[in-house]
């Protein structure tokens, strides 16, 4: 644009300014287009002073301001000096800018060396950048950057020249620090060095050098090398060593800490300082057990400062991640009890930085309120809806009214001015009415209803929720309200009068409205007015379910459209075109060559062909943790039926589950269709009984934990997490195929406790064992469970009994990376011909026993183990995948140790439970036996109430069989005895089967033959049959062996 345009354009955004002088975005584009003019210097500073006098600017502007001034300034006067000295302290309270931070030690600086160099420095300056001032100043600002670790490419010296090297950014401010301070004992004469102030000055730097040693940032290395020359240069002999070793451990204590971050500052510099990595750090750094408020601060001003820089460069998000930064940061400061004054300060530069937060202005009355300046919560509240921002968002809104009316209201039950009360209604009224959008959750309508009540002013309760029902003519929740307000106030006939007029409104939920008018009939109306009730409330329904059916065909006609339109258009088929002589074949067989193999022969005709018997499809897999929805909140005496009810329009109900807590009701209800789940969820906040229940996602709610100390058990666990909410179920897996499995599911009443119970993650309940905490989602299940464990495993069999590891190492190290390899060997040290060779991945595997491109599809990778075979030692090996269950029915027929087969050795040491309670899990129950014996496995029985405990020898199983004290688990008592010679399972005997082709006439078992044993004459016995009966000439013929002819003719009855 040309001058007389921008001059326009300049003249616009100046007015739009003085009508929205807190919008960013205008503030923006006046320095933008300011910068643009040619020769307008002044209307650029000009610009930027408007931009800082009504919000936080970053350190663009700020760098901008300060030149600005340190050109237009009297640095000869005090007052100069000053001016220029609080545009840097404003600059700096801002966000955290090293560049400014380094401009600003830069200017005091030059300015102490040049009038130390003049000997001529003002009168007018006073002790202005004289050494001591200068000092405490260089401090204040090198201590302002102190938490920023970030390392960045930086000129250092070296020899005669510079290099460059990876510094934190903090530690840029520090070297400007130590170099000045060292530089100043050099100018120090001899002679000085005996005076007392010089030994106090010299005190004071080591105090310094000390303190920054143990601060935990990356260069700590470095200033501990610094200060050892330091302190042979300029202590006694004698204090090197105690003073070293002191700085020493305070180093090491520092650099430990720093080392846990080390990961966090990487990727924050990969991901280019990129606001969730900032987000992550902040979470790791508030979850930590022992929480330092000194790294805290510094990340949370770092991020603050990239998401302003961002905002300021239109980033989408950086607005909403900086609102959420700093009231993280304050809430951070409150809960670390970090002072008045720095809590304050932090609010003071959040409101300047993000005006439009409601949270923000609602802290900041509730920290003046905590701190005894409760009466300058009006004038906050005032200024936050003076800047006009708060009031475009009602979810800014409601925040700051709450927390305003609820000071108000704390004061009234305190104070005795009358006039607090009236003040409180009027401005939640006010606030109410000039609320266009209005708040969906009422939550502004509950708070003033409630003040009215408490107050005795009935009336004003009843109209409130009239209003609030005409103004949210589709919600239910506000009916529901007004209906409820009116029974409570015995207005039974006006409150039937709202529900007639409404029962057939299109309401976002009508069958709370009908359900709470039969109810409100069946307590407080005549049996006619119930019965007009429920023929009025069917006539509703039907209508209802026709519009929603109506509803639904046109959506899903819509989606069907736009699903067809999305397909992309199949090109038509090209038909070559033939001359008119050329006839078409149809039907003629292609010639092809024969081939070995003999084709079949043609089937002569009336031979009947075998049924062919189609397979079923395999029944769907049961997708419980995406097809189930738990419920919260229930009324007492909910029923299932109900339940089922309340969710039939949204699919078909596979189960329902009511349980009964300790302080609670839910339910679990799980759909036969996870598509049927969105529609649940919509029932959330629904009424029953006049409650509102909860309604969410069950996996939502539940946690996937692992790397818990072995002796972590149930109650452990459920100690640890159940601070955080209610614990519906905690799940543990089975033993029963690998023993090292140790990881569980915790399953709360709510989200919001799951969410809570996040800051366990990488808790360390032992020393270096940092515990994993995750959100139990079911699309990451195979990475949260050991499921694939086997496929990591190869079973190599057939081995020469010379094999050795290093021969199967050498062989098979060639596929992947081995983790162990687990060989069977004799007394001498010879193979047994088999072992286990683990890999690190499952990929590795099938690279393994294919010896061709790796491949991800368990299936194939079966298919082809099949023909797997190599040489090692001039023997044939097999490998397959191992399998621990398969392991154990190869070994069967093994001898132990104790010269018993392995399965008469497994039988000595294993005990049989009966009397379990149902539902036991394996896990519970072998955690629970762990405590009196050493436990090997447990198999459950779920059908018999029964387990067979296999334990570490004889002697453990005659603990639990001989002990004399009763063993209750979850309500029953156990009861133990030998496990059976067969180890079979008690069942149910099979109905004899009756007819059918070859039933034996007699099915007596015979004893075995061989060794020891002598074969008996089997019972003659008469039996009645159908058809001839056999002479004693075929009768014997049985006994003699047959063949093939034989048979047909039997078949054929010949």
């Amino acid at each position: 644009m040309n001058e007389e345009q921008s001059l326009d354009a300049l003249a616009k955004v100046l007015n739009d300014i003085s009508e929205r002088p807190y919008d960013l975005s205008l503030h923006k584009h006046h320095v933008q287009l300011s910068q643009s003019l040619d020769g307008m210097e002044g209307q650029v500073t000009s610009a930027c002073e408007m931009f800082v006098d009504f919000l936080a600017a970053g350190e663009l502007v700020w760098t901008m301001l300060i030149e600005a001034k340190e050109k237009s300034a009297d640095l000869r006067t005090a007052e100069g000096v000053e001016e220029v000295l609080a545009v840097y302290t404003r600059a700096e309270a801002d966000y955290l800018s090293i560049p400014i931070l380094q401009k600003h030690l830069q200017f005091l600086i030059d300015h102490h060396e040049q009038y130390a160099s003049e000997n001529s420095k003002p009168d007018a300056l006073g002790d202005l950048f004289s050494t001591p001032w200068t000092r405490t100043a260089i401090t204040e600002v090198v201590n302002k950057g102190l938490g920023h670790l970030a390392k960045v490419r930086a000129a250092v010296p070296f020899e005669n020249g510079y290099i460059l090297r990876r510094k934190t950014q903090s530690n840029l401010l520090w070297d400007v620090q130590r170099d000045w301070e060292l530089q100043q004992l050099e100018v120090v004469t001899p002679a000085e060095k005996y005076v007392s102030t010089f030994r106090l000055y010299r005190m004071d730097i080591d105090l310094i050098m000390q303190e920054r040693s143990s601060r935990r940032h990356p260069d700590s290395e470095e200033t501990l090398q610094y200060y050892s020359t330091f302190t042979t240069n300029h202590r006694p002999p004698a204090q090197y060593e105690p003073l070293l070793v002191t700085a020493s451990k305070a180093h090491a204590r520092a650099l430990k800490s720093l080392e846990r971050r080390d990961h966090f500052e990487a990727t924050l510099v990969k991901s280019g300082f990129s606001l969730e990595e900032h987000a992550r750090y902040i979470a790791y750094e508030r979850r930590a057990r022992n929480p330092d408020l000194f790294v805290m601060v510094g990340v949370f001003e770092r991020a603050i400062a990239e998401a302003d820089k961002r905002r300021f460069n239109g980033e989408a998000g950086a607005e909403e991640a900086l609102r959420m930064f700093w009231a993280g940061f304050t809430d951070v400061l409150r809960i670390n009890d970090a002072g008045e004054d720095t809590e304050m300060g932090v609010l003071r530069r959040a409101v300047r930085s993000v005006p439009g937060c409601g949270e923000i202005w609602a802290r900041y009355m509730r920290a003046l309120e905590r701190h005894g300046s409760g009466a300058q919560a009006a004038d906050v509240f005032n200024q936050a809806f003076g800047m006009g921002l708060v009031q475009s968002d009602v979810e800014q809104i409601v925040p700051v009214v709450l927390s305003y009316a609820g000071h108000l209201r704390r004061r009234a039950e305190v104070d005795t001015d009358e006039d607090i009360l009236p003040t409180l209604i009027a401005t939640l009224e006010n606030v109410i009415v000039a609320s266009k959008a209005g708040d969906p959750k009422l939550r502004l309508e509950k708070c003033l209803a409630a003040i009215c009540q408490q107050a005795g002013l009935t009336d004003n309760a009843i109209t409130v929720w009239e209003v609030a029902a005409k103004f949210y003519k589709t919600s239910y929740l506000a009916w529901t309200s007004f209906t409820e307000t009116l029974i409570k106030y015995q207005q039974y006939e006006r409150a039937e009068k709202v529900f007639l007029d409404i029962h057939t409104k299109n309401l976002d939920w009508p069958e709370a409205i009908w359900e709470a008018w039969i109810n409100f009939e069946q307590l407080y109306g005549s049996v006619e007015g119930l019965e007009q009730c429920l023929d009025k409330v069917e006539t509703a329904q039907y209508q209802v379910n026709v519009r929603r059916a109506k509803e639904a065909e046109k959506a899903g006609y819509e989606a069907m459209q736009t699903a067809m339109e999305a397909q992309p258009s199949a090109p038509e088929p090209v038909v070559p075109v033939m001359d008119g002589d050329v006839t078409m074949d149809v039907d003629v067989a292609a010639p092809h060559e024969r081939g070995t193999k003999r084709e079949a022969e043609d089937e002569p005709e009336g031979v009947h062909k075998k049924a062919k018997i189609e397979q079923k499809p395999a029944p769907l897999k049961r997708d419980r943790e995406n097809s189930t929805v738990f419920v919260g909140d229930l009324p007492a005496g909910i029923t299932e039926e109900e339940l089922t009810s309340l969710f039939k329009d949204c699919g078909k109900v596979r189960e329902v589950k009511i349980t009964q807590l300790a302080q609670a009701l839910v339910a679990t209800v799980e759909f036969f269709d996870r598509d049927s789940v969105p529609a649940a969820l919509t029932k959330d906040k629904k009424q029953l009984h006049g409650q509102e229940v909860a309604v969410h996602l069950a996996w939502k709610s539940t946690l996937y934990v692992t790397n818990f100390p072995e002796s972590a058990d149930d109650a452990v666990i459920r100690d640890l997490f159940g601070q955080y909410g209610t614990i519906f179920d905690v799940r543990w897996p089975s033993k029963k195929f690998k023993n090292t499995r140790r990881f569980c599911y915790i399953q709360f009443t709510s989200p919001t406790s799951a969410q809570n119970a996040l800051e366990l993650h990488e808790r360390e309940l032992e020393p270096n064992q940092a515990m994993n905490v995750f959100i139990s989602n079911p699309e990451r299940k195979k990475e949260r469970t050991d499921q694939d464990a086997n496929e990591r495993e190869v079973y190599v069999a057939g081995l020469s009994k010379f094999t050795t590891q290093v021969d199967l190492d050498k062989l098979f190290k060639t596929y992947g990376t081995i983790k162990e390899i687990r060989m069977a060997t004799d007394d001498k040290g010879h193979s047994k011909g088999f072992a286990f060779i683990e890999y690190e991945s499952e990929v590795n595997i099938l690279s393994t026993t294919l010896s061709i491109e790796l491949i991800s599809v368990k299936k194939d990778a079966l298919t082809a183990l099949s023909a797997n075979n190599h040489e090692l030692k001039k023997r044939r090996i097999a490998v397959t995948l191992a399998d621990s269950r398969a392991r154990g029915r190869a070994s069967r027929n093994a001898v132990a140790e104790s010269g018993l087969s392995k399965v008469a050795d497994v039988r000595t040491r294993s005990v049989r439970i009966r009397n379990l309670p149902a539902g036991t899990q394996e896990g519970l129950l072998q955690q629970t036996l762990e405590k009196l014996a050493s436990v090997k496995r447990v198999e459950v029985f779920v059908e018999q109430k029964e387990a067979v405990v296999e334990l570490e020898n004889v002697a453990e199983a005659g603990k639990l069989l001989l002990r004399t004290d009763p063993i209750v688990f979850n309500g029953n008592t156990l009861q133990f005895s030998e496990e059976r010679r067969d180890g079979a399972v008690t069942r149910p005997a099979a109905p004899a089967k009756t007819g059918g082709l070859f039933v034996p006439r007699s099915a007596v078992s015979r004893p075995r033959a061989g060794l020891g044993h002598a074969r008996k004459p089997a019972p003659t016995k008469t039996s009645t049959m159908r058809g001839p009966v056999l002479d004693q000439t075929a009768a014997s013929s049985l006994g003699q062996g047959k063949g093939q002819d034989d048979f047909r003719k039997m078949l054929g009855g010949k």
